[in-house]
């Protein structure tokens, strides 16, 4: 089972789990609203036989929120390498999955040096006027109050994350086909969401504003674009894919079960260990 721990950084104390030792550090990135909590399975596996970490985002899970009141990408980005620095990780492999691949991205970019690898398993690309609706109402700023109606409202929003797409239109037409994860899986989830309510939004409006349309396309490094089947963004996947013409891409099984993340960690350490 992975490891906890913190590192601390001018922000305050970033979480992480871990797992392995050696080899070239893969660092993994999760998507929002959650926390490394929803890839544990997936560190576990890829941490057989090398180091891995896997951070809360900012102001996600049992992090500390961004010091900007409106934080960009770049910021994420740039609080990522000072706590990788912290960790005695100068370059890595990067595997980044919604918001994560976003911040993935702009590291690949911008401090290429870092970055030997990179995986992008899923990504949104948006039509200005759905982006629009997107930043105007996908991810609410919540303030606790009195009557708990903010712990009402975490839930159904985690819920609905599941059964729609975007979950704020509960239509035939957004529905998407998935099994609803057990109930367990669904109450922790649900406290990642809950304990990071007043901060939950920050990297997921940045992670909206980010243009991965424009930025796919720079990536240099050696580059998987590999989305999992049962994604609400899988349907983009050809498009996402064939944004990059160097990209190698894959379809991932995911890893709700121990035979398909199996197969998951089996696909990511073909690329990740190819000479």
């Amino acid at each position: 089972m992975a490891q906890r721990g913190f590192t601390t950084i001018a922000e305050g104390q970033v979480h992480w789990r871990a797992a392995g030792q050696g080899g070239v550090p893969l660092v993994m990135l999760h998507p929002s609203p959650f926390s490394a909590l929803v890839l544990e399975p997936l560190v576990d596996a890829m941490g057989a036989d090398r180091r891995v970490i896997a951070p809360d985002t900012l102001g996600n899970g049992d992090s500390c929120p961004p010091a900007q009141a409106v934080p960009e990408i770049a910021d994420f980005a740039d609080a990522l390498c000072r706590m990788l620095d912290a960790e005695g990780i100068a370059e890595a492999d990067l595997y980044g999955a919604h918001t994560g691949a976003r911040i993935a991205t702009h590291i690949a970019l911008t401090r290429p040096e870092r970055v030997r690898r990179i995986v992008l398993d899923g990504f949104g690309l948006y039509t200005p006027e759905a982006l629009d609706e997107i930043l105007r109402v996908y991810a609410p700023a919540i303030t606790p109050d009195s009557h708990a109606g903010h712990i009402l409202w975490a839930w159904h929003f985690m819920r609905d994350q599941h059964v729609y797409f975007p979950w704020f239109k509960r239509d035939v037409e957004h529905r998407y086909l998935r099994d609803m994860p057990p109930p367990e899986r669904l109450h922790a989830l649900f406290l990642e969401v809950a304990k990071a309510i007043s901060t939950y939004h920050l990297s997921y409006r940045a992670a909206f504003r980010y243009a991965m349309a424009d930025a796919v396309p720079r990536i240099t490094q050696p580059l998987l674009v590999a989305f999992t089947r049962t994604d609400m963004v899988f349907p983009l996947f050809e498009r996402a894919a064939a944004l990059n013409p160097r990209a190698e891409r894959a379809e991932l099984p995911g890893f709700e079960t121990p035979e398909a993340c199996a197969d998951t960690a089996a696909i990511l350490r073909r690329f990740l260990d190819a000479p």
